[in-house]
């Protein structure tokens, strides 16, 4: 995990590297001035002269300065090597993701990706941060307190061997005690996250239904779960500062009083009064080293569990993967589905597609109608390898999709999917994910085929209106539209629909229809709909039920021979004749 991660650092080395050298500095100058302040108050007790008094106060200046300097440039680098890990990580991350299968996507929810992505980096920021300097500065400055300690104090510093280890045992046990709680609650962060992010994106059909009650009342179930487990966990923590604070007490009564006896019976000849205050000081030093310790730990738990979801991310290998020579030219559209079977997950227990054989020619149209879940998409998603089959091949242009370099695939097979998304951005960013260097032409032939133009040409910035994020100020017919437009943009050799014309209105959907059949015959185009009318002029029409082909054909003859055909074909158009009425 530690090997995964450090990869992520790259360009931060140096920083990485220069923190903990700058810390072991600025530790070794702190540790020196309570010596020299202890020298300093014997030769006062002494009776030196002032000008000494100004060398040991020149000394000790500089010395804070240096210490200050150090620690000023050893915190300056750990920012920087910290935050440069949490911005590569973070690309990291995101790079992977692009790289996904669906299958790979399928692992993960959206929210739990989201959440990998800023809180668990942020911890693993921070612990590295700690990592880098308090956890060197601490063990350094326990130890040369220690050292320290015993040179100044002789055997009144034993009473550091009996409190250090009380502290160290009862901080111990309250990091082992906060560890499973912090374990636990980053699930639940998943969990509040899809609670906001899942009403947000539904905002309008919260308000059509009027839940915001209901969904004030889940989120604060999901929220009040996180917050109960961090108030667990932070009463647990709590106890650190109390049991610090005792044993800096202890220290100090201890010393004050054997040391006080010690100075006075032998006349500080064993100790004496500036020993004795640097003492204290070590003491100080010491305990609050331990304090930090038990600090770094607690992060580190809370990272580890962080840096683990971190680690599943980049790790997950793509499902899909391109051959060691690929087929860089998609010779035409024709499609071949040959004995297929599918199913999302090896633990599934039934297929989604079974028994697919289907042969279509470059330049058809086809439609595939069928009821929900009869695995329509699933189909289409086969074509352009979103997924790959699980018994069977499917074949574009004569060879094995999996044979393709798939970006090659993908360019050929334009996919507008059943749920339309626009990104942030004008119109022209957004058609031009099509193609990034299509002229201003091209995106309005593409849009005129999309029938979209004309909504466009009403906008006052026409195709410079901004888009915003979802696409949230267009209608779902001109989302779609636009979605259609794009894809054409490729110029593919096979376009596919996926309900992508459900909320337009049937005259629109005529018009898109004709135009791909007089501007695109070359492009092979498969059109799923709902709608009997979206498919009525196809050259033949597959009728899916159950993950299996049930009949294909023309529209005359699945009318006269397929009962599932006939029956949505009445339907529909009994419900248009009721609503004429």
């Amino acid at each position: 995990m530690i090997k995964i991660l450090a990869k992520s650092i790259r360009e931060y080395k140096k920083p990485a590297i220069l923190t903990p050298i700058l810390v072991t500095g600025e530790v070794v100058f702190e540790c020196i001035i309570p010596y020299l302040i202890a020298q300093l108050v014997n030769q006062i007790q002494a009776g030196c002269e002032m000008i000494v008094i100004v060398k040991y106060g020149a000394v000790l200046v500089v010395l804070a300065l240096l210490s200050l300097l150090l620690g000023a440039m050893a915190g300056s680098y750990c920012a920087t090597a910290s935050c440069g890990l949490a911005r590569n990580l973070r690309k990291d991350m995101f790079y992977k993701i692009q790289g996904y299968s669906f299958e790979n996507i399928d692992k993960f929810s959206v929210s739990s990706l989201v959440t990998r992505m800023t809180t668990d980096v942020t911890n693993v920021q921070q612990a590295y941060m700690m990592i880098i300097r308090a956890a060197i500065r601490s063990p350094l400055m326990l130890i040369f307190s220690f050292v320290m300690g015993f040179v100044m104090g002789g055997r009144v510093a034993v009473v550091y061997l009996v409190t250090v280890p009380i502290l160290a045992i009862a901080l111990t046990l309250v990091v082992r005690k906060t560890m499973p709680i912090f374990r636990k609650v980053f699930k639940k962060y998943d969990a509040l996250n899809a609670s906001v992010q899942e009403n947000i994106r539904g905002m309008r059909v919260v308000k059509s239904y009027v839940r915001e009650e209901y969904e004030k009342k889940k989120f604060h179930v999901a929220a009040d779960d996180v917050r109960a487990d961090f108030t667990r966990a932070e009463r647990i923590l709590a106890l650190n500062n109390p049991i610090m604070m005792f044993c800096v007490y202890l220290v100090m009564i201890v010393i004050l009083t054997f040391g006080s006896y010690t100075v006075i019976t032998t006349r500080g000849l064993d100790l004496n009064v500036g020993q004795m205050s640097s003492l204290l000081t070590y003491n100080f030093q010491i305990l609050m080293s331990l304090m930090m310790l038990s600090m770094v730990f607690v992060m580190i738990t809370m990272a580890e569990e962080s840096a683990k979801r971190i680690v599943e991310v980049l790790t997950e290998e793509s499902i899909l993967k391109n051959p060691e020579n690929p087929v860089m030219d998609v010779k035409d559209g024709s499609i071949d589905f040959d004995n297929v079977s599918f199913k999302y997950s090896k633990t599934a227990d039934r297929m989604a597609l079974r028994d697919i054989n289907l042969h279509i020619h470059s330049g058809e149209v086809i439609g595939i109608i069928g009821g929900t879940g009869t695995s329509k998409s699933t189909l289409i998603q086969l074509i352009s390898r979103l997924y790959d089959t699980t018994e069977g091949t499917v074949k574009v242009g004569g060879v094995d999709v999996r044979k393709y370099d798939m970006e090659v695939l993908r360019n050929q097979v334009a996919v507008v999917l059943q749920k339309n998304v626009l990104f942030s951005g004008t119109i022209k960013d957004n058609l031009r994910w099509g193609d990034p260097d299509a002229t201003d032409e091209e995106l309005m032939e593409a849009c005129k085929l999309a029938q979209a133009d004309e909504f466009v040409q009403q906008f006052p910035d026409k195709y410079d209106t901004w888009i915003e994020q979802g696409g949230t100020n267009v209608s779902g017919g001109q989302k779609q539209r636009l979605c259609i437009a794009r894809a054409l943009l490729k110029k593919p050799k096979i376009l596919i629909l996926d309900d992508s014309t459900s909320a337009v209105d049937t005259r629109t959907d005529a018009l898109i229809r004709k135009a791909f059949r007089e501007y695109i015959p070359e492009t092979t185009k498969i059109i799923i709909a709902q709608r009997v009318a979206s498919v009525e002029d196809a050259d033949r029409i597959i009728v899916m039920d159950g993950g299996t082909i049930n009949a294909i054909g023309t529209h005359a003859e699945l009318l006269k021979n397929n009962e599932i055909y006939r029956e949505v074909y009445t339907s529909q158009n009994k419900a248009g004749d009721n609503d004429e009425q």
